[in-house]
């Protein structure tokens, strides 16, 4: 080894022995004939000290040491005069005997601390100089630790890791595959795997029982703060249990990383219906830090001659707790807000409840204080209040009363990041309509099971059978989600049905399966957790990609590698392949 201890480990207790360190230069500075180096790795930092009087050449030698460089240093641990408590080694500096120059450096685009100078995509570009930089190290260790905890965990609960292929077959369902060209079958295509699905459920059938692996997946989709083209799931399968066996392991394993990693005891995880999320949050994966719940006004705000309200299919507003005094001004950004075309609101309506009890809306012409009385009953306000309300068609009202509903959470300080709210989500819908093609989609995938009690309701009203399906959903974002899988051909095939394939179609995508479940497929289920986002939220970021080492920007490039790029013309000719532009 080129040391014998790194830079976070010397303390008080290690004076007078003579030690080799090696790193990063972070800072030096010279006051009067002393020259003073901070010498870092990813274990912390020491402090170098170098004085004219004991070694005129080393001291030169030293000053002439920029940022970054890479220097080994032997010397006696003595005790720091002025001490930092800061840091694990503030009490102690190293005397330098000697010093080698491992490697110059230029001067960095930016600055390698805690606080930088440097934009989101210059940093992308020298992504190896910003992992240098202790809040990146420290998001990775986290998932480095994490890691090791869900191995630790799925182990003892009887998981086997085994890995599955990643050039496999591509399907129509689900977002859009990476696809690869075969050159040793020419016109012919592999698929990234958007996840290990029909492998995991092919190990169940081998006999497995219990499978884990984390896995990369990939989807071709556009991306966003919690979206990358290359993610990593925690995927997991499981034979002989039910949905609330489950729940149970995978509560267990959630509970057993806050419980190791943060230090924080979480209490039984509620269960909140599919239905229920979307009545009174708008969106199936609620953020219960905090109330604000839905109110439906349907049968408060009729019948009075506003048109809005009256030919709209819901009226549903929340209770900002506290904002009465909102100015005009401020109402008025709020209404240009949800304006947006992100969000498309058609427009806001308002009632202050005012401290002196009195009652004000925006729509005073069509409704008497009387009325008004009617609207805070409903909402529960009292004074102080400002209730905000929306109208339209009832599932587009929904989404976007719920984007309100974040907004004025993280307006009013309650989505507090180191509060979590851990919530499951079951009994989701089996089957969502596609409007663009006429038919039925899977919510979650094609292998989802319906509920026993429901499989009669396929072929008289597909839209209402539930599916066997939960999510895991953490301060208001999915974490994870799953479902007991269908285990019969017969009733895989009529779900292929009732999704728009053909027997014939059914057999070309996914005959392997439909022939594996003919000798004797276990019932099985099971859960993928997305890593990177259950990372991002131990780390309390709102993007994944500062828990990703080298992550893709929002174009889905690698500007560091200059990645997609087009490859040789002897590469596409080999690939039997073209471009058409």
């Amino acid at each position: 080894m080129l040391r014998t201890h790194t830079c976070g480990e010397l303390n008080i207790n290690s004076l007078g022995q003579t030690v080799t360190l090696c790193g990063w230069v972070q800072k030096s500075r010279d006051l009067g004939g002393t020259t003073f180096i901070d010498i870092r790795d990813r274990f912390g930092l020491t402090q170098l000290i170098l004085n004219a009087d004991t070694d005129a050449e080393l001291r030169e030698k030293a000053r002439s040491l920029g940022r970054e460089f890479v220097i080994k240093v032997t010397g006696k641990v003595l005790e720091r005069t002025s001490k930092n408590p800061k840091i694990p080694t503030g009490d102690i500096e190293i005397a330098v005997e000697e010093l080698d120059i491992l490697n110059a450096a230029k001067i960095p685009p930016f600055l390698i601390e805690d606080e930088t100078d440097g934009g989101e995509e210059l940093r992308a570009k020298y992504r190896y100089l910003d992992l240098r930089r202790n809040p990146i190290r420290q998001n990775l260790m986290l998932r480095h630790r994490m890691g090791q905890e869900v191995r630790k965990y799925l182990d003892a609960q009887g998981f086997i890791e085994v890995e599955t292929p990643v050039l496999i077959k591509s399907t129509p369902e689900g977002a859009r595959d990476f696809v690869v060209p075969s050159r040793m079958n020419p016109g012919e295509f592999y698929a990234l795997p958007q996840s290990p699905q029909t492998f995991k459920q092919l190990l169940m059938v081998s006999g497995f029982d219990r499978y884990f692996q984390i896995v990369k997946c990939f989807r071709d989709e556009d991306l966003r703060a919690d979206r990358q083209p290359e993610f990593t799931q925690i995927d997991c399968e499981l034979s002989f249990v039910e949905q609330e066996d489950i729940l149970n392991i995978f509560e267990g394993l959630t509970r057993h990383l806050f419980s190791v990693v943060k230090g924080i005891t979480l209490d039984t995880f509620p269960r909140m219906q599919y239905s229920d999320a979307m009545r009174l949050y708008g969106s199936d994966k609620p953020d219960v830090r905090f109330g604000m719940q839905f109110v439906e006004l349907n049968d408060v705000v009729k019948g009075k001659n506003f048109a809005i309200f009256d030919n709209a299919e819901l009226v549903v507003g929340i209770n900002a707790k506290g904002c009465a005094g909102y100015t005009r001004k401020q109402v008025d950004e709020l209404t240009d807000w949800l304006k947006r075309p992100q969000i498309g609101a058609s427009g806001l309506v308002y009632c202050r409840y005012n401290t002196d009890g009195t009652l004000k809306s925006s729509v005073d012409k069509f409704y008497n204080e009387d009325e008004l009385t009617n609207w805070a009953a409903a909402f529960e306000a009292e004074a102080g209040d400002l209730m905000l309300v929306l109208a339209g068609p009832a599932d587009k009202v929904r989404k976007q009363l719920n984007e309100l509903r974040l907004e004025m959470g993280g307006r009013l300080g309650l989505r507090d990041k180191d509060k979590f709210a851990p919530l499951w989500v079951v009994d989701f819908p089996l089957l969502e309509w596609d409007e663009e093609n006429g038919r039925y989609h899977a919510m979650h995938h094609p292998f989802t099971s319906p509920k026993p009690e429901d499989i009669a309701l396929l072929d008289t009203e597909p839209g209402s059978v539930r599916a066997n399906a939960y999510d895991l959903v953490i301060n208001g974002t999915e974490i994870g989600g799953g479902s007991i899988r269908i285990h019969e051909k017969t009733l895989q095939s009529l779900m292929f049905k009732h999704l728009g394939f053909s027997a014939e179609e059914a057999q070309k995508q996914f005959g392997f399966l439909l022939d594996a479940f003919e000798f004797g497929a276990p019932p099985h289920g099971g859960i993928a957790f997305g890593f990177d986002r259950l990372c991002s939220i131990f780390a309390g970021l709102d993007s994944i990609r500062d828990v990703i080492a080298f992550p893709k920007n929002n174009s889905g490039r690698d500007v560091m590698i200059d990645s997609p790029s087009t490859i040789a013309p002897e590469q596409m000719k080999e690939l039997n392949i073209a471009t058409t532009n």
